[in-house]
């Protein structure tokens, strides 16, 4: 069945993955001459309620501190307490029990389990992830970690080492991958990868790095993607920047051991003015960013057919050396008009790469045409201010796949070459050029009642319903600059202990995605 388990760690994680998963509750159909274009056996579980009823869950594991799931329990009306599964403590002593005030129910949420229209929501009624949550999760996707609380001054979970301490310890102790993991594992029939949500630049990327070093020693040849989430410099004093950037550093060398594909992502800048968002609220960010990552992994869920792939396959593009695994998220939403243009791009990028010793088209040119509107690649800069270009000058794109999805008539139009033609195409393809692939599907992204209306239309006015998003992902030259960046700014913050190792692998890591890598020229090296 291809399936894919996720993790969710942290609470900005927990926000992006409530929004996916809403999303993915919603290609559901429920008529018997009705299919889904997308099969729900790839992220959902079946299984039996208390009462005896088939049950889908999301095949997801789901970690925060004391505190961050609101009014979300662990036992819900699908499932009784005895489901729980925990171990009882060898205490015979007599016990007392403090409870703290349960988080009360939103709003919304007591309107979709009364069955009635649910109020808007807004940034003020959205205090935690579980307030905008429209499914059930199985009781052991529930993992709360009591030894933080979230938002806490007094112990705040900033520092990579606290969250890599505080895996080892809970480690030791219950086995994590086994414990909460590997159920899920052992459900599946043939797991074709796992998504990792995680913040890189707090206590959660220690969490993390440890995490996946575990995964990596029990699932060796599982393709595994780490989405990972990086918050916004705006307000945040100049030592606390620092901090962050010194645990993502240390989180990036960790992943680029372990992972298939490294995605670190952040809320653009400029947002265009087809997008209007409070960027103070994690409701409004993490919808932008699932938008587009449900986008871009759409083809892993599609049923069968030209415009379906997996996560080994997808990766497999992206990484051609089996040393690029750090790529970049790109999206547009598409006025009227522009998703011909993008079909034109490829059909001349295509053409140009039949053609080996055609040379009138410049690399700036053909980088520029694979360029989407939204850049979610953070700039890695200590200096807070918008994102600078060296001037005109666009890096090389190595590889590149896209999603495009739209149910006009022009994609209709755009037919996907079959394994046979993709072959031959790949096979006479000019080497200078980039590596790129586009999937095509007509089910746009659902605007439900629990996504912020961010996106407009061509007259300003809030869209409804559904969108059609285009979305790519991207391993190009500017990865290079972007960890020599980093390298810079975080080595003088960090003991001489860590200094040469960490210097060393960024070094190492930004070497692999030098421009003239895949042509042996001197091309890209501008004077």
């Amino acid at each position: 069945m291809h399936e894919v388990i996720t993790l969710q760690l942290g609470q900005q994680s927990n926000y992006l993955a409530t929004h996916f998963w809403n999303a993915q509750e919603s290609y559901f159909t429920y008529s018997e001459d009705e299919q889904s274009p997308v099969n729900h056996d790839i992220h959902w579980r079946p299984g039996l309620g208390v009462d005896g009823t088939e049950t889908f869950m999301p095949r997801t594991v789901i970690y925060d501190l004391k505190g961050g799931f609101g009014s979300l329990k662990k036992i819900n009306a699908l499932y009784e307490a005895s489901d729980e599964g925990q171990a009882q403590g060898i205490w015979n002593g007599p016990t007392v029990v403090h409870r703290q005030q349960p988080i009360g129910q939103s709003a919304y949420l007591q309107s979709l389990d009364a069955g009635s229209e649910p109020p808007e929501l807004t940034t003020d009624t959205v205090r935690y992830w579980s307030d905008f949550n429209r499914i059930f999760f199985h009781p052991k996707s529930i993992i709360q970690l009591n030894e933080f609380e979230l938002n806490s001054t007094i112990q705040p979970f900033e520092k990579w080492t606290t969250g890599q301490d505080l895996f080892s310890s809970l480690d030791k102790e219950h086995d994590l991958v086994d414990r909460d993991v590997r159920p899920f594992a052992e459900e599946a029939d043939m797991m074709q990868g796992i998504q990792v949500f995680a913040s890189f630049d707090d206590a959660w990327g220690g969490f993390a790095s440890e995490y996946l070093e575990r995964l990596r020693d029990e699932y060796g040849k599982t393709d595994i993607w780490v989405w990972g989430l990086q918050d916004s410099f705006a307000g945040v004093p100049r030592d606390k920047r620092l901090q962050r950037l010194t645990n993502k550093a240390k989180t990036m060398t960790e992943m680029y051991k372990y992972a298939s594909l490294v995605v670190p992502v952040t809320l653009p800048s400029p947002l265009g003015s087809n997008i209007s968002l409070d960027a103070s609220s994690n409701w409004h960010t993490s919808a932008l960013l699932a938008s587009a990552i449900e986008t871009v992994t759409l083809p892993s869920r599609l049923r069968t057919g030209f415009h379906n792939d997996t996560y080994s396959g997808i990766a497999s593009l992206l990484n051609q050396t089996g040393k690029q695994s750090i790529a970049g998220l790109q999206m547009s939403v598409p006025r009227e008009g522009a998703l011909s243009n993008l079909i034109d791009a490829r059909q001349r990028q295509d053409a140009q790469d039949a053609d080996t010793v055609m040379e009138d088209a410049s690399d700036d040119e053909a980088s520029t045409s694979l360029r989407l509107d939204l850049d979610f690649t953070p700039t890695d800069q200590l200096d807070f201010h918008s994102r600078q270009q060296n001037g005109s000058h666009q890096p090389r794109i190595f590889s590149q796949i896209q999603t495009i999805r739209s149910s006009s008539a022009e994609h209709q139009q755009r037919k996907m070459l079959d394994p046979e033609e993709e072959a031959e195409r790949l096979r006479r393809r000019n080497p200078n050029k980039p590596l790129t692939r586009q999937y095509h599907s007509s089910l746009a992204f659902p605007l439900l009642d629990s996504f912020p209306r961010i996106f407009r239309d061509e007259n300003g006015n809030k869209l409804g319903g559904r969108a059609d998003i285009t979305a790519s992902l991207t391993t190009d030259a500017s990865v290079s600059a972007r960890l020599k960046l980093l390298r810079t700014t975080v080595l003088r913050s960090i003991g001489v202990e860590d200094r040469e190792v960490l210097g060393s692998e960024l070094a190492d890591m930004a070497d692999e995605y030098h421009e003239g890598w895949d042509s042996g020229s001197d091309e890209g090296d501008d004077d």
